[in-house]
């Protein structure tokens, strides 16, 4: 996937970004279906925190919730589509699969308490009903999850990093030439 050369594909660094980009807009896709279903249930009210700490980062006068949809739209999409990016280069690097989407599940977390308690939107998570933190979680963990799907789909990590020692690998890598070669 990742393989430089004159057919004009994506690659190195450039392509790993620009897959993690694909992926993160993925992971927001899934992440905001998930909401709406949820929302569609619980009867749930749309969430303005993300307006509210974009209007915040960037300075912007104080606006009523109804005036700020773009704004919520922008941050919501915006910082999930960039994220993306990290979990792209995790897969380069090896870290992938169920526990890559893990470990980045906490950084999507970290991500969005940082912003919103260092603008003073938020509040830490601990002081939030445990029914608002479990609805969260949810979402973040789909999110990271379908980004994660994504990005290990699309960026090829290393070949020999983390192969198993216990002759697997090199089983699979023995037959793989065998086929190659027609035997």
């Amino acid at each position: 996937m990742l393989r430089d050369g004159a057919d004009g594909n994506i690659s190195g660094l450039g392509g790993t970004l620009a897959r993690g980009l694909a992926a993160g807009a993925a992971g927001v896709a899934a992440m905001t279906l998930a909401e709406k279903l949820e929302q569609a249930l619980t009867g749930r009210p749309n969430s303005y925190v993300p307006a509210h700490t974009l209007e915040r980062l960037l300075g912007l006068p104080h606006r009523p919730d109804e005036d700020r949809l773009w704004l919520n739209w922008a941050m919501h999409w915006g910082q999930g589509i960039l994220l993306g990016a990290a979990r792209a280069a995790m897969a380069r690097a090896g870290v992938g699969g169920p526990a890559g989407s893990f470990l980045f599940l906490n950084l999507r977390l970290l991500n969005d308490q940082s912003l919103e308690n260092a603008t003073g939107v938020g509040a830490p998570p601990w002081t939030w009903p445990v029914d608002e933190q479990v609805v969260d979680l949810l979402h973040k963990a789909v999110y990271a999850f379908a980004t994660g799907l994504a990005a290990d789909a699309l960026v090829e990590g290393p070949r020999h990093r983390g192969a198993r020692h216990d002759g697997h690998y090199y089983r699979r890598e023995a037959r793989r030439r065998e086929a190659a070669h027609g035997r």
